[in-house]
């Protein structure tokens, strides 16, 4: 049994807190939230602050606002313990690097929270997509539209730019483009309208991405619009999100196309004068949670992150072009 500390429990902390508890491998050995009522709704140690805690644990879920990832890596790493830190890796580059150095200088795994990657259909996808059965991967489009309710944003720093959908959604569809596309070589965007008037962060937008490979993306997306077309809806992954289970991400090649999440596959057409067939692909359930719970013990004891500090940097460079291109054109006249 590994011993783990769930650091933060606002929405995404308290599912790694009841994910640690349900794992047969894992015990949840403390909580730690400033907010003393967060922490009594676990019956396990609490403590304010990660410094202030004096338990020994094999490892910890950072599960906290962006801006304080950097410092509690770093903490977590120089007190001897492994950590997932959640996505984005950190708010900035300098920060991420940060967390890659004290991951190279104390030896100890970093895992970092793009959760993703561990689902069995996005597996599926990778495996479809890189095992040549649309061909040579030409173009991607890629569609995030949810309404957020207003209650959402009275917590302050979702207000800023840290509480943008690029920062907080489009940072997971971005991961997933690359962790089956490939790294990206170039970035443009585009801001939409800010309909709540907000200033600090953009609320609607169009992002273009290219790859290595030559293959391009577009992402849509938009936080005022409640479209059925997201990760979240079209997976069911998020119990606060409704689920519709329609396609969002659709991907063509020289030898055929795949729609996501439904993973169905077309193939068979030599040009546009000939439909292609449709094939469906059952990936199976995830516990998206639970399987990289299942990861980070085996990280701790020596397998290697699915996602590193390293990789998980190269994932908020892009974000983090992004977010600056979409200023730019918020900006001009």
């Amino acid at each position: 049994m590994k011993r783990i500390g769930v650091v933060g429990l606002g929405l995404i902390g308290a599912r790694h807190a009841q994910a640690v508890l349900a794992h047969d491998g894992a015990a949840l050995a403390c909580v730690v939230d400033p907010d003393a009522a967060l922490r009594a709704r676990f019956d396990v140690p609490g403590f304010a602050a990660l410094a202030d805690v004096d338990l020994p644990l094999d490892g910890v879920i950072l599960a906290t606002p962006t801006a304080l990832h950097a410092d509690q890596a770093c903490l977590a790493l120089g007190r001897g313990w492994p950590v997932i830190v959640e996505k984005p890796l950190a708010g900035d580059l300098a920060g991420a690097d940060r967390i890659v150095a004290a991951q190279a200088s104390t030896g100890l795994p970093v895992l970092t929270g793009h959760h993703r990657r561990h689902r069995a259909d996005v597996q599926a996808l990778r495996a479809l997509v890189q095992g040549g059965a649309i061909g040579r991967p030409v173009t991607a489009s890629c569609l995030w539209a949810m309404k957020k309710p207003d209650t959402y944003f009275q917590t302050a720093w979702r207000q800023g730019r840290e509480g943008s959908p690029v920062m907080l959604n489009l940072v997971h569809d971005i991961d997933v483009l690359r962790f089956v596309l490939g790294d990206v070589t170039g970035v443009q965007a585009m801001a939409g309208a800010s309909l709540r008037g907000a200033t600090a962060r953009s609320e609607s937008g169009a992002v273009m991405l290219r790859f290595d490979s030559g293959a391009v993306a577009s992402i849509a997306f938009a936080d005022t619009t409640p479209s059925p077309w997201g990760f979240e809806a079209g997976t069911g992954e998020n119990p606060n999100i409704a689920t519709t289970g329609q396609d969002m991400l659709f991907i063509a090649g020289t030898g055929g196309a795949v729609s996501f999440p439904s993973l169905t596959l077309w193939r068979g057409a030599a040009d546009w004068g000939e439909p292609p067939m449709a094939q469906r692909h059952d990936a199976g359930p995830s516990d998206t949670l639970g399987a990289q719970l299942t990861h980070f013990l085996a990280v701790i004891d020596g397998a290697p992150p699915l996602i590193d500090a390293a990789d998980a940097r190269a994932t908020l460079a892009t974000t983090l072009a992004v977010e600056t291109a979409l200023a730019v054109q918020s900006e001009a006249p």
